[in-house]
């Protein structure tokens, strides 16, 4: 389901109601209406929620989601920064390729690889953007 800008609380259903303690830890990292994926990280960290929770309030707030961890949306001027990967570990297309689901990697997992190989996380998304694989689902639910 693809929301168009301005329409994210669409995903959700009618009459949700978000969390008053993350809309107010929201609203104070929000900046001229964006929010950065990083900030959204910080807020389910200290509040002890899940990424998909705060991603909900910030949808739910109208509020756009920017500078994905992992290079693939919310970068100005392109929406993405992330590139192929020149050179690949072969451990680490392995390790990429037992985690995918229907094709895809799941944006928890690359964050998890990034983690176990001591790797940035756009150093995962450069393996995937470098071998046709698609990430999704986002953790905060933007994609």
């Amino acid at each position: 389901m693809r929301i168009e800008k301005g329409n994210y609380k669409g995903k959700h259903p009618s009459g949700a109601i978000p969390s008053p303690v993350i809309m107010e830890a929201a609203k104070r990292k929000i900046v001229n209406g964006t929010i950065t994926c990083g900030d959204a990280e910080d807020i389910a960290r200290t509040l002890l929620k899940s990424m998909l929770e705060v991603g909900t309030v910030i949808d739910l707030m109208e509020t756009q989601i920017e500078k994905c961890q992992l290079g693939l949306f919310g970068y100005h001027p392109d929406q993405k920064i992330v590139s192929p990967a020149q050179k690949i570990d072969p451990k680490v297309e392995e390790a990429v390729r037992t985690k995918l689901i229907n094709g895809r990697l799941a944006c928890h997992d690359a964050w998890q690889l990034s983690k176990a190989f001591a790797l940035p996380r756009i150093d995962i998304s450069s393996v995937c953007e470098a071998k046709g694989i698609k990430i999704g689902p986002c953790q905060l639910g933007a994609f």
